[in-house]
């Protein structure tokens, strides 16, 4: 272990690196960009957001990804466990977005066994950053990955969240944080209603009605559909660790935001 040189927190050494591992095998991960693939039109994760609440920080995501225009799936899954007390949430190129959060969760998972201890949450920020900033090459090409990071501080028992740009600058957020194409519109919702001091419930129920006011000008975002029963993804980070928001609790609320919307 060692602190970054930003003095920001700890980072992963060389030595801790699962992905390290890989490369002085000749094996690590590529970010290269295939021959001929500027002409892709790749799926695409769109509305992603979290925000703290009083025991920890929510986060959440629609379901949609798009390709172009048209809409390439339906059930994408864009919140995932980083770890026990930390949760990552993607935006952009669905495919490249996805590899990155097996990626950081291995890394998480490597550090702790060879540690016997996990990594600070900070530290666990610096370190996507970093793997955000290892894929530039191929976001100047266009396939763009931009997550969001979240977590329970267990030294200062409370939730934190981060935010990322482009080239891997990280900034922590005091309140709440959106990405994606309706991430405007979500935050915009999240300036009128958000309050620190809200419930487990009361997060969980502004988050979908976030993401419902953003699915309503953002066609990029994909609303609840009661009729196929296509939800969004809803986590929690408190002191009891990552959990997910049960389909039939998602489901509650977005009916009830459904309702006051229309």
């Amino acid at each position: 272990m060692t602190l970054d040189p930003s003095g920001q927190g700890e980072a992963i050494t060389p030595a801790e690196s699962f992905a390290a591992l890989l490369r002085s095998r000749g094996l690590g991960p590529r970010w290269d960009l295939p021959a001929g693939s500027s002409r892709l039109d790749p799926p695409e994760g769109t509305t992603v957001l979290a925000f703290r609440y009083a025991d920890g920080v929510v986060m959440a995501g629609d379901r949609r990804a798009t390709s172009g225009n048209v809409i390439a799936h339906r059930r994408v899954q864009k919140v995932f466990p980083a770890d026990q007390f930390s949760a990552v949430a993607i935006a952009g190129v669905a495919g490249i977005a996805l590899e990155l959060v097996k990626l950081f969760q291995t890394e998480l998972e490597h550090y702790e066994k060879l540690e016997g201890r996990r990594l600070s949450l900070t530290g666990k920020a610096n370190h996507l950053a970093a793997m955000v900033r290892g894929q530039l090459p191929m976001a100047f090409q266009g396939l763009v990955v931009i997550p969001l990071f979240c977590g329970y501080d267990e030294q200062e028992r409370v939730g934190r969240l981060y935010s990322y740009d482009v080239v891997g600058g990280s900034y922590e957020e005091t309140d709440y944080a959106t990405e994606g194409s309706g991430g405007r519109d979500a935050r915009l919702f999240l300036r009128g209603a958000f309050t620190p001091d809200l419930t487990e419930a009361a997060a969980i129920d502004l988050a979908v009605a976030a993401l419902v006011a953003a699915a309503e000008e953002d066609t990029g975002t994909g609303g609840p559909d009661l009729r196929r029963e296509i939800y969004p993804n809803v986590v929690t980070v408190s002191g009891s660790g990552f959990a997910e928001v049960p389909e039939d609790r998602v489901a509650a609320s977005a009916r009830t935001a459904l309702e006051r919307s229309t």
